[in-house]
């Protein structure tokens, strides 16, 4: 069963956007986390443009977000969310669709400006992160990370 955040109004329209997002953990253990305009906090990634696959999202998302380029290692499952976005007045239902990297490199500067990288341990993020379904992604990973252990 896909796990549902937010709260759907019966009356509200909502404009779907699927979206694909990565786990990327650094050697410290730390996970990357975009820091939007706002102050909100997302893991790497976003919507899917197109007729992208959510891997090639992905792919577009951390060069324009993190200057990376990342190898997938596992798909950690779906979780969808329903907002309101002040910054675009519309309700969204958010598929979105989490992913691992197993690595990663800097091939260059973020490409679009404006949002903020940091990195933070897991229970940082998870307390960070805006969307109940990053937060959910963040938790999974954690789970199936000891689970292999």
């Amino acid at each position: 069963m896909i796990p549902v955040f937010g709260v759907k109004e019966s009356e509200k329209k909502y404009q779907a956007r699927y979206a694909a997002y990565a786990i990327l953990m650094n050697d410290q253990g730390l996970l990357a986390l975009i820091q939007a305009p706002n102050g909100a906090y997302f893991l790497p990634g976003g919507e899917i443009e197109g007729h992208e696959t959510k891997e090639e999202a992905i792919e577009r998302e951390m060069l324009e977000e993190l200057g990376f380029e990342v190898s997938l290692s596992a798909y950690l499952g779906q979780a969808d969310e329903y907002f309101y976005s002040r910054h675009r007045d519309t309700f969204f239902y958010n598929p979105g669709y989490f992913y691992v990297a197993n690595s990663w490199k800097k091939v260059s500067a973020p490409l679009e400006e404006g949002n903020v990288s940091s990195w933070e341990t897991p229970a940082k993020a998870i307390e960070l992160l805006k969307r109940g379904s990053h937060k959910w992604a963040v938790k999974e990973w954690l789970n199936k990370k000891l689970s292999d252990h």
